[in-house]
């Protein structure tokens, strides 16, 4: 057996810890145990929807009679230098032929074909969204992309993505068949419903990493032309990950009328992100296109009321009778959208009785791991 490897900053388990560990090994559903590699490029514990979803399946696999260990690649995927491919070529090579390497979207789909074909055991990709559709993209790297993950694509045996967006994308755009996909959506923990913030200004929410995608210059416009109502707007998540989408973002702020009345916290405790979450009156998802959109989960999960745009999988995400949905790139139909929710307070309550019921549905993660840990079974059963 391979043990499961920590990723950086993780602290060693107790040997209680480590008893408890072996004893969900021993019984696992009564299940034979599959030897499995988790390659995920950069840092595990970075607070972000994928590498959250990562570490959450991680603490379960052994309980669904997956060996998973962690297979630590380089933060430089998805633009690997030579350092980065050898690293990748070498892991892989040293792996078990027995072993199923379940590998990151953000790391395959950039994968050079000496790396690939270092891998002499089955292969299952872990997609959330395809790389070739994020937004900054020059027209050269954005067909790179989409060649490199049609390539990388084409090796594996199965694909796993994150939701029935990201699977359609999987089919019409790189031609992986039907059957060969599982959507595993991410989980969610249950949580205390949102109390609000107790006070007459009304507590606007946006969560995630500042990056062109998130299309927080978007929210910024519409959030300008809002100075006759009573509102602030907490913009909560990295600030280290896109330098000069930040600085035109804070640039933007500063000359906005509203400027006092925004606030980017940078990165944040989890602690400090339920402390926001609960003070919530109005979630609001500005994102130009997402995979899934976790952060819409964590909002239902706590009945807050939600505007967010159609990009990509969000507009499946959360039901219609739960938020109000703007374009994505529509500075007028999402302030229009704000505008309505912050006005009105029976819209604003019947949005959020129908995002906690909506929320009370949602998977666990749990559930994602089982089902992951069911396609990682039927890919290892090929090489018996």
């Amino acid at each position: 057996m391979n043990p499961m490897s920590r990723a950086p900053g993780m602290k060693a388990r107790s040997s209680v810890e480590a008893d408890a560990s072996r004893k969900l090994r021993k019984e696992a559903r009564g299940l034979i145990l599959i030897e499995a590699a988790f390659a995920v490029p950069g840092d595990i514990n970075a607070n972000t929807g994928g590498y959250i979803y990562a570490r959450r399946i991680m603490e379960r696999f052994a309980r669904h009679g997956v060996d998973m260990r962690l297979l630590p690649l380089s933060g430089a995927f998805p633009a690997p230098d030579d350092a980065a491919i050898e690293d990748a070529r070498a892991k892989f090579a040293a792996l078990s032929p027995r072993c199923v390497v379940l590998a990151d979207g953000l790391a395959w789909g950039a994968m050079p074909q000496a790396a690939i074909n270092a891998v002499a055991g089955p292969i299952a990709a872990l997609c959330h969204h395809p790389l070739y559709l994020e937004n900054g993209l020059s027209e050269a790297r954005r067909a790179q992309l989409l060649a490199s993950e049609k390539a990388a694509l084409a090796r594996v045996q199965h694909a796993i993505a994150a939701s029935a967006t990201t699977r359609a994308e999987l089919i019409h755009a790189f031609g992986v068949p039907a059957q060969r996909i599982t959507i595993a959506e991410p989980g969610t923990r249950r949580a205390v419903r949102a109390a609000g913030p107790g006070t007459s200004r009304l507590n606007i929410l946006a969560v995630g990493a500042v990056s062109e995608r998130k299309a927080y210059d978007i929210l910024v416009s519409a959030a300008s032309s809002l100075g006759d109502l009573d509102w602030c707007l907490t913009i909560a998540g990295s600030t280290a990950r896109a330098r000069e989408t930040v600085e035109r973002l804070q640039t933007q702020i500063a000359a906005s009328p509203v400027a006092q009345r925004i606030h980017l916290t940078g990165e944040i405790s989890d602690d400090e992100l339920e402390r926001l979450y609960h003070a919530a009156d109005l979630f609001v998802l500005s994102s130009r296109y997402e995979g899934y959109g976790m952060v819409l989960a964590e909002a239902m999960a706590r009945g807050i009321a939600i505007v967010t745009t159609t990009g990509g999988a969000a507009a499946q995400t959360v039901p219609d009778d739960a938020a109000l949905k703007a374009p994505p790139d529509n500075v007028f139909a999402l302030a229009a959208a704000l505008r309505q929710v912050i006005e009105d307070n029976a819209l604003r309550q019947r949005l959020s009785d129908r995002s906690w019921i909506a929320g009370q549905a949602l998977p666990g993660w749990d559930d994602t791991t089982g089902i992951i840990a069911d396609a990682i079974r039927r890919v290892a059963e090929q090489v018996k």
